[in-house]
């Protein structure tokens, strides 16, 4: 997928779409269905981000607290579908997917969701999205009569229309999992065009998602890293580098200080260092593995299917990685994780869980992704990331997290 394309078709068709069905939002309202007193039936849309479906299980397990009869939908990419399926509260036949290579197969994809969206009669659509307005329109076509969704009100944010019937206001101050918590304050009111909420949202409110792989699972990926590393022994400790950031590469940690971190952490010869990623990270893990260039250095990348991941994270003792996707799904398991930020801000994304360590400069000009900017920084030098510096990263572990470790961890 070509990130700067879609931001243009975004743009140039998505604004004027908006703009024209807000018009017939406005013609035909009165004409519309009204919303039941016991809503039963809940879509969540989040395409492009796997990591913000984790953020957002707090909030569907809100959700099925407060409406225990709620059945419950979830609307993704098919390459993130697998990041819904490991939280276990969506059933499988309730997540909808719109392949997202090809223009073609979007478009055919999207409109067969459209069909299913007005066939079951959905009461109220949770639109997760702030980098796209497809999802806007996605809601409005729903038919469902409550749609709750991010407004930009006075603020230069995303132009998104009035396609949503309850407008919340993205908070650049509060994190993402208690944002969309804030999605089921508002469902108290018949519609909200307000920006203030009623009350705060305590941190008990925030109940993280938790992996409980099989002992049968974590066998397997043991074996396979036995299988690529013989001499593997129970006093070795796992460690994973994640060093791609996906579409996004200005959110990466530099390559030249995976390779020096790598380096150091095999000067003990209990560790063994696994680097992971999706096949199309594989350019960046090469030139890790390269890099590194021991004996001890396993690449994995592509390997596991995302099941097989969690098992790894569940197996082994830490996870290196940038602000991506594996950060979120390592923080539902018992492995330590050490994410780099920069570009975007832990205040908003930081993995939920006991076990992460941030790595954060905090520049004036950070963060520069954001929903004011469609994701799409002016930054060509990523100082904020570089200043990190390896022995910085190597003290915490070394020190820190590893320190007295020689069994593999059980897990939550």
């Amino acid at each position: 997928m070509n990130i700067d394309r879609v931001r243009k078709i975004d743009y140039w068709i998505g604004v004027p779409a908006c703009f024209f069905f807000s018009l017939v939002r406005k013609v035909f309202k009165p004409f519309g269905r009204k919303p039941e007193k016991d809503p039963k039936k809940f879509l969540f849309i989040e395409l492009s981000e796997m990591g913000s479906a984790v953020l957002a299980y707090p909030t569907m397990k809100a959700l099925k607290e407060r409406f225990p009869g709620a059945e419950l939908f979830f609307l993704i990419f098919a390459k993130n579908r697998g990041g819904v399926d490991l939280l276990k509260i969506i059933p499988e036949k309730n997540v909808w997917v719109i392949r997202s290579e090809k223009a073609t197969a979007f478009l055919l994809d999207t409109l067969k969701v459209i069909v299913k969206m007005r066939r079951e009669r959905l009461d109220c659509v949770f639109d997760l999205e702030l980098f796209a307005r497809v999802t806007a329109l996605l809601s409005f076509f729903s038919g469902a009569p409550i749609r709750i969704g991010f407004h930009r009100f006075r603020m230069e944010g995303l132009y998104r229309g009035d396609l949503h019937t309850h407008l919340v206001q993205y908070n650049f101050q509060q994190h993402m999992s208690k944002t969309f918590l804030s999605f089921l304050q508002v469902l108290s009111y018949p519609e909200k065009d307000w920006p203030a909420m009623d009350r705060p949202i305590d941190d008990e409110a925030v109940e993280p998602a938790v992996y409980e792989g099989t002992e049968a699972g974590k066998a397997r990926i043991r074996q396979k890293v036995k299988d690529r590393f013989p001499h593997l022994e129970p006093g070795h400790r796992l460690i994973l580098f994640n060093p791609s950031a996906g579409e996004i590469p200005i959110r990466a940690w530099p390559v030249e200080h995976y390779i020096a971190l790598g380096r150091r952490l095999l000067g003990d010869p209990r560790n063994v260092l696994i680097l992971i990623g999706a096949e199309s990270d594989r350019e960046i893990t090469e030139q890790v593995f390269r890099g590194i260039d021991h004996p001890h250095c396993l690449q994995f990348t592509g390997l596991t299917t995302l099941p097989e991941l969690l098992d790894l994270f569940s197996v082994a003792h830490l996870l290196v990685t940038n602000d991506s996707g594996p950060g979120h799904f390592a923080s539902m398991t018992g492995i330590s994780v050490v994410i780099f930020f920069g570009p975007e801000t832990p205040r908003l994304y930081r993995p939920l869980g006991r076990k992460v360590h941030v790595f954060y400069a905090d520049f004036p000009c950070s963060p520069c992704l954001t929903a004011y900017n469609h994701r799409n920084t002016p930054c060509r030098d990523n100082k904020c990331l570089k200043t990190i510096t390896v022995e910085q990263v190597y003290t915490l572990i070394q020190e820190g997290l590893l320190a007295g470790t020689n069994e593999r961890p059980r897990g939550r």
